[in-house]
């Protein structure tokens, strides 16, 4: 299946992007990835000029990873599991809008990464050597966390989120979520009083405008405006609460 791929392009973050098409014949099974490594192979754009090989990025190829994030024929989306049957014959390739890019289809996602670290989005543990066996969870709370741990931090949801934008702080639907993943467990529930207070902080929950494309465009289904709502409850209970502690 002979496909024109046309692909938004940029040297360095410092440059202007530019568009460059090539032409690429594939089994209409192949997925994105395989179209970007077959132009890698030969980077002969449809002027047949040889060029820079096209700089993306990939990891596991099967949907976990959320590196090969891009947008594809104007749809924020995974390119290891887009095949070209479902593409057509012309397939529009960019790098994501709401992330600096770093080169071609690659962008820096460490907003997502920062963020993580500003709500502690961890277990915390008191050394590394066996403990013995971890606090019991009711299999209700293992069904909710399944599916907030299914995030791999891909940054769709962001991209379709409108608060996410140059003159917003605001952390994102997919921290939101794992800052409630992490207050679900019961060690992780030791520190859960400073990621409220983070979640308070400029930048927090308080910046969700509540749009709900989050939730319709994640591709592992996580449950984001369930915990949006959620750490709503969870953070005004603990501001009515501080008020009445000072």
């Amino acid at each position: 299946m002979e496909v024109i791929v046309t692909i938004e392009r940029r040297k360095s973050p410092v440059e202007s992007s530019y568009i460059e098409t090539f032409r690429v014949d594939l089994p209409d099974s192949a997925n994105v990835i395989m179209i970007l490594m077959e132009i890698r192979k030969k980077p002969i754009n449809i002027k047949g000029e040889k060029v820079s090989p096209v700089a993306f990025e990939c990891s596991c190829l099967e949907e976990v990873c959320g590196a090969c994030t891009m947008n594809i024929n104007g749809r924020a989306r995974q390119a290891c599991s887009t095949l070209l049957r479902d593409l057509g014959g012309k397939i529009n390739l960019a790098p994501l809008r709401k992330f600096p890019v770093i080169r071609d289809l690659i962008v820096d996602r460490r907003k997502i990464f920062d963020a993580l670290k500003r709500v502690k989005a961890w277990i915390p543990i008191d050394g590394t050597y066996g403990m013995g066996p971890g606090p019991k969870v009711p299999e209700k709370v293992q069904r909710i966390g399944y599916k907030l741990a299914r995030c791999m931090s891909c940054g769709i949801c962001m991209e379709a989120c409108p608060q996410v934008n140059d003159r917003s702080n605001f952390i994102g639907p997919a921290v939101i979520a794992q800052t409630y993943l992490f207050n679900l467990h019961p060690t992780g529930a030791m520190i859960e009083e400073d990621r409220l207070e983070t979640l308070l902080e400029d930048g927090g929950i308080g910046e969700c405008g509540n749009a709900q494309n989050c939730v319709k465009v994640c591709p592992k289904g996580v449950p984001l405006t369930y915990a949006l709502g959620k750490l709503n409850r969870d953070t005004l209970i603990y501001s009515i609460k501080r008020l009445l502690d000072t």
